[in-house]
């Protein structure tokens, strides 16, 4: 049986490093900051690549190996690179691919820290991004200019779970020549790849579902070699990589990706079709529900819906303020993809210093709210958004 023919979890759960003298059934920590050689010859061609082996952890190590070849597998990447943060991996992967001049073209709806990266510091190196409406993908190609490399889109986004056509955007890069890179993070590889939509690199923050107990941060970039050659070249020089005892931590959580990712869902979309039948809500924003309106472009790429919510509370911005405030069981945090349900009001905390007309432009109306649904028994997450809502 080869490797091409086993399923998404034994992947998940079989894929691990070569065992040692000891023969441990579970990979162990290689808590080493640099590795040792042979002899001048071992170290020399090591330095110049001629074996692929550890010289030091900024470069690689045991178990951000084993992490990253996981992720690949899952991805169905050639190779790649593992950071200390999702924002690493995001910055990193664009920063090794650019240079000065070059053009980027951007969902609009993208994560702050993304948005300060592209408004804030890379015009220093005069690097531009137009950004285009998701609700209008027919206009993403009067935003390509001659100095345009690169193409980049969230989807879901973060945080009014928009989705995107991304056999469109793989169509577009193709006709182009673009670099289309998209971060995966909302929905993991277990529900949706990319890649198979003409992707060239995906992007995750390891700390949310990949972890998805709270505990460690990270980040991933996977993709096509050469591309992945050029970040890691870059990463290794800057030094964004990730520890190992993350990268132990992830690879772990990995083993049960599946499983959780499921019950995410399942519980996602129980709360979503409570949320919609609410009196005080406004609307719902579930890829899964009918009413989402990118719902059949979800269903076309998309195993699953994901568990994030997103749903407008009548009353605006003091209304969300007053839920948060009643909220007993679900956690106020910065986090999502965690065992423990999160809500947050992104008007008036996150994107609290975006005007009404920024926030309005990505979606994120005064009444927004994003419930990242964990795997609590699904009746007692409802009864505590009840009772904050009523």
């Amino acid at each position: 049986m080869n490797e091409q023919e086993f399923g998404f979890e034994t992947e998940a759960i079989r894929t691990q490093l070569e065992r040692s003298q000891f023969l441990e059934h579970s990979t162990p920590l290689y808590l080493s900051s640099s590795f040792v050689f042979e002899d001048a010859e071992d170290m020399r061609a090591s330095f110049t690549e001629e074996k692929e082996r550890n010289i030091y952890s900024r470069f690689s190590n045991p178990n951000t190996t084993e992490f990253v070849d996981k992720v690949c597998k899952m991805e169905g990447a050639e190779a790649g690179y593992a950071f200390a943060t999702g924002m690493a991996a995001v910055y990193s992967t664009l920063a090794g691919l650019l240079n000065a001049g070059d053009h980027i073209v951007s969902v609009g709806s993208v994560f702050g820290s993304t948005h300060a990266l592209f408004m804030t510091y890379f015009p220093k190196w005069n690097i531009e991004t137009s950004y285009f409406d998701i609700n209008k993908p027919e206009t993403i190609e009067s935003f390509i200019k001659p100095n345009t490399k690169i193409l980049y889109a969230e989807s879901p986004t973060n945080p009014a779970v928009d989705i995107i056509d991304l056999d469109l955007l793989g169509t577009i890069a193709k006709k182009h020549n673009l670099i289309l890179i998209i971060d995966n993070c909302f929905a993991t590889p277990y529900i949706q790849q990319p890649i198979k939509h003409g992707a060239h690199v995906v992007v995750h923050s390891a700390t949310k579902l990949m972890d998805g107990q709270g505990r460690v941060l990270g980040g991933v970039a996977v993709g096509r070699e050469d591309l992945i050659r050029q970040i890691y070249l870059f990463s290794r020089n800057t030094g964004p990589a990730l520890s190992a005892f993350n990268a132990w931590v992830l690879s772990k959580s990995l083993e049960t990706l599946a499983v959780r990712v499921e019950k995410h869902c399942e519980n996602a979309l129980v709360v979503a079709a409570f949320l919609e039948n609410h009196p005080n809500v406004k609307s719902v924003k579930y890829p899964f529900l009918k009413s989402h309106p990118q719902h059949e472009i979800a269903k076309k790429q998309m195993s699953l819906g994901g568990n994030i919510v997103a749903f407008e509370i009548k009353g605006g911005i003091e209304a969300g303020r007053k839920f948060l405030d009643k909220i007993k069981l679900c956690s106020l945090s910065a986090n999502l993809g965690d065992t423990r349900t999160i809500v947050t009001h992104p008007a008036s905390t996150t994107h609290s210093k975006l005007s009404v007309e920024e926030r309005l432009a990505v979606s994120i109306t005064d009444g927004l709210v994003r419930v990242s649904v964990g795997l609590e028994t699904v009746k007692d997450v409802i009864a505590d958004l009840e009772q904050a809502l009523s």
